[in-house]
């Protein structure tokens, strides 16, 4: 278990050794979780409220093992890692091998409503929605049922470019903004409550036959939540 802080570049370089999906699915949105954007939302899960060392994870549709790995490098106590995507879990079998973490991460094939389970922390970068309309609340919801504090990234509507650069510009990556009603609303309806938002900019690369661009750059926010039934918990105990 790491007992001093990581520095952030080690982790990119950590990271960036994680191989993708070599057929991703439109369908599933299969979209790897860039190198800078994981690595903020490990440093603020890690460092700004103490949520991955010696904790237990869980990385909710976790793909090729990015996060889940990047959770285990910095000193989680357990992770797993559950996709509903067989070929994805075998990549990140080897990339924990190749990143020498073979054995501190548990891989399992699910789909997100079979997951089980207590986890201190729960990190994804679930389905934006956009093929499949609000494909991201079905994640939210197991995440508030196992998880205590979750890190989720969601698509930002209607961002422009002016923000984009400002954000790539930043100093730290990242900016706090509002949360969305919609999602606010969601999560406090489902047992939860928004501590934080932060915005990050994202890219991601020509991938499909549908893309347009060969870069798409957009925002993403980083929501970081609590499980009301631990603070109950916690109050009750005090």
């Amino acid at each position: 278990m790491q007992k001093r802080i990581v520095r952030k570049l080690d982790l990119e370089l950590l990271l960036s050794k994680v191989a993708s999906h070599p057929s991703p699915s439109a369908r599933l949105e299969q979209y790897m979780t860039p190198v800078d954007v994981a690595a903020t939302v490990l440093y603020v899960a890690a460092y700004v409220n103490s949520d991955v060392v010696g904790k237990s994870v869980l990385d909710l549709g976790c793909g090729t093992g990015r996060l889940a790995l990047g959770a285990a490098f910095l000193g989680a106590k357990d992770v797993v890692g559950v996709d509903v995507d067989k070929v994805a879990v075998d990549v990140a079998v080897r990339n924990a091998e190749e990143t020498g973490l073979g054995g501190r991460v548990r891989w399992m094939v699910s789909d997100v409503e079979a997951v089980r389970g207590s986890f201190d922390t729960v990190l994804m970068n679930p389905p934006f929605g956009v093929q499949k309309r609000a494909a991201d609340r079905a994640f939210l919801e197991k995440a508030l049922e196992v998880g205590r504090a979750i890190y989720s990234l969601h698509k930002r509507p209607n961002a422009d470019k002016i923000f984009v650069k400002r954000l790539k510009t930043s100093q730290t990556g990242f900016e706090s903004v509002s949360a969305s009603p919609f999602l606010k609303n969601f999560v406090e309806a489902h047992g939860g409550e928004v501590r934080a938002v932060y915005a990050m900019a994202m890219a991601i690369p020509r991938m499909f036959d549908f893309h347009t661009e060969r870069r798409h750059e957009f925002v993403v926010d980083l929501y970081v939540i609590q499980a009301l039934r631990d603070r109950e918990s916690s109050e009750r105990e005090t």
